[in-house]
């Protein structure tokens, strides 16, 4: 096994520290690691980013920060004219890396959702947001580009209230776009909201870890460590399967009605393992 890591920004010839105990879990497993410079990959200097990545390396997963698809799909090219290829070809990265690719077949499981490409910085009008969220009628919702949300600005950024107030909805989902300025990725995705279960003030949810479609670790989400119950795969597990990604996670958050709701559907090579998990119950199964 091969895996790709981000290289520490601040010293270039290590692992950069968020990624270390994982590198060392490959390593201890027999495995090979070689880095990347995510700054650089980011920046479009694809010499710089793949110049510490030995030639004729053959197969390789990467594990590392978030990469923009049309990068990733850059990434993959560089990597190929040195003998390289990832393991996660850059249409099934976006597949998972991006809502649209994953909806359709997880939306039995998933807040109902509608969604447009968007180039970054350029304001909707009214009549677009109309026009968006018509199909899902009135009701709540929230909004988020193809990757992720404002969730932290929740009122001003990310919750609707009522689609059928068409002014706030174009507020908020005009907020969004401004904010994420350019880095919003894809385009605009509205989603109907769905209310979830509350332990101490906070929703409980779980990320489950699937490899070659099989969940090999449910555990807390990385946003809340010490929150977690064990969730029910039973109408997930089927679908996830049948999307076919070699290795991806899944955010499910426990409805109120007692139902386990995808919410995210993620590239497991870019999803974070929260704190105290040992990092080869997930990365030993991808062979």
């Amino acid at each position: 096994m091969t895996v790709l890591f981000c290289a520490d920004p601040l010293a270039a010839t290590r692992t950069d520290p968020h990624f270390a105990a994982q590198a060392r879990a490959v390593r201890d497993a027999g495995g090979v690691t070689a880095l990347l410079d995510h700054d650089a990959l980011l920046s479009g200097d694809l010499a710089t980013a793949v110049r510490r990545i030995p030639r004729d390396l053959g197969e390789a997963w990467y594990r590392g920060w978030m990469i923009p698809t049309g990068r990733y799909a850059e990434l993959a090219d560089a990597l190929g004219a040195r003998g390289v290829s990832l393991r996660v070809a850059p249409a099934a990265y976006r597949a998972a890396h991006e809502l649209p690719g994953w909806y359709a077949i997880l939306a039995q499981v998933t807040p109902g959702s509608v969604w447009t490409p968007w180039q970054p910085g350029e304001p909707p009008t009214a009549d677009q947001v109309a026009a968006l969220v018509a199909p899902l009628g009135g009701g709540p919702a929230v909004v988020k580009d193809y990757v992720k949300s404002r969730k932290h600005e929740w009122d001003e950024a990310c919750y609707i209230p009522d689609l059928a107030d068409v002014a706030h909805a174009h507020r908020v989902v005009s907020r969004m776009v401004e904010l994420q300025e350019e880095s919003l990725q894809g385009g605009i995705v509205v989603r109907r909201f769905e209310r979830f279960a509350q332990r101490d003030g906070r929703t409980v949810e779980a990320r489950v870890w699937w490899v070659h479609g099989e969940p090999v670790l449910a555990g807390p989400h990385p946003d809340t460590p010490d929150l977690f119950s064990e969730p029910d795969l039973t109408a997930i597990a089927p679908l996830v399967t049948a999307f076919g990604h070699p290795f991806v996670t899944t955010d499910v958050a426990l409805r109120d009605d007692g139902t386990w709701r995808v919410v995210e559907l993620g590239d497991g090579q870019v999803s974070d393992l929260p704190t105290g998990v040992d990092p080869s119950t997930v990365l030993d199964r991808l062979t």
